[in-house]
């Protein structure tokens, strides 16, 4: 096998590994593309592909991180992990540990490790690497690796929901949000929405976002039944998609671009959290941006409209 066919063997689980320590799909493009050039470059075969490349990428990602981290830091508005709408890597004997680790919440959850612990939580407990395997990776003795990994789960476990949806449960209660959603049934969303629901928008400073949080039912309710009949008005649709493995939506404008997405939360038969991701660099993978500002304007010209 010639090094260019072991590489893309590899590339969905090299992939997967840098999402999700850096929540980037673009930063998690480049480390990769970086892996293939140092992989490239090296003049002797490693003894196994798999783990010089898994230890490169981890590396890669954790310098990338490092600085990233101070870049969120001055991040306008809620941070959120650019959208991933599929997974290259499966493996059905992991298939909850992917899902669960790719879902917003848990990204969200990773950003309070530090990078050693993340990449740690990331090799071992998504993809079982062994804590040799792990070590060599991080640079860090097995010891050292084991005590990263209690702490990585002391903080996971204790931001992780205390009740958690099936797969066919949450698919179900989104579809029915959807559905209520397009037809403006503002009783129907808020009998969905768990009594505390948020719904939190990521635009960066660059695309219009909510001012802050919008927390409770009815509040959530009225404001999606009251907005997207308008949005719907100056034809902008959506097509309900998984989003980091959890039920979600891409939205469009006229021509087909992309405005943003939303991913729904749902635990113990109610949706918890509503994200949304509309800051334009963080979609651009997906397909063309539409202008959210002119869909802002017409939004709220059809508003003026209405209560005239």
């Amino acid at each position: 096998m010639s090094k260019v066919e072991e590489f893309e063997e590899l590339r969905p689980l090299l992939f997967s590994i840098a999402y999700r320590i850096l929540g980037s799909v673009a930063e998690a493009e480049d480390a990769v593309q970086e892996t293939w050039l140092r992989y490239d470059a090296s003049s002797t075969r490693p003894v196994s592909t798999k783990a010089f490349l898994s230890t490169t990428v981890t590396r890669i990602s954790i310098d990338v991180l490092r600085s990233a981290r101070v870049r969120r830091e001055e991040y306008v508005g809620p941070w959120f992990p650019e959208p991933l709408l599929s997974d290259p890597y499966q493996d059905p004997a992991r298939s909850a540990e992917l899902a669960d680790s790719v879902s917003m919440a848990a990204l969200l959850l990773l950003e309070r490790l530090s990078p050693l612990e993340r990449s740690v939580f990331v090799l071992r407990e998504v993809f079982a690497f062994g804590f040799d395997e792990v070590a060599a990776a991080v640079g860090r003795s097995e010891a050292a690796c084991r005590q990263l990994l209690v702490r990585a789960r002391r903080h996971m476990e204790a931001g992780r929901p205390r009740f958690e949806a099936d797969r066919q449960e949450r698919q179900e209660l989104a579809t029915r949000f959807f559905d209520a959603l397009k037809n403006g049934d503002v009783g129907g969303l808020r009998n969905l929405l768990a009594a505390d629901v948020s719904m939190v928008g990521d635009g960066g400073g660059k695309a219009p976002q909510l001012a802050r949080a919008v927390m409770g039912a009815e509040q959530v309710a009225r404001l999606l039944g009251t907005v997207f009949p308008l949005m719907s008005r100056i034809d902008v649709t959506f097509e309900p998609h998984e989003v980091n493995g959890q039920p979600g939506a891409i939205f469009r404008d006229r021509d087909g671009k992309v405005l943003h997405t939303l991913a729904l939360d749902v635990l113990d038969g109610r949706i918890q959290t509503i994200r949304g991701v509309i800051n334009p660099d963080k979609l651009r993978h997906i397909g063309p941006v539409a202008d959210a500002w002119a869909i802002d304007r017409e939004v709220k010209r059809a508003r003026r409209q209405t209560r005239r």
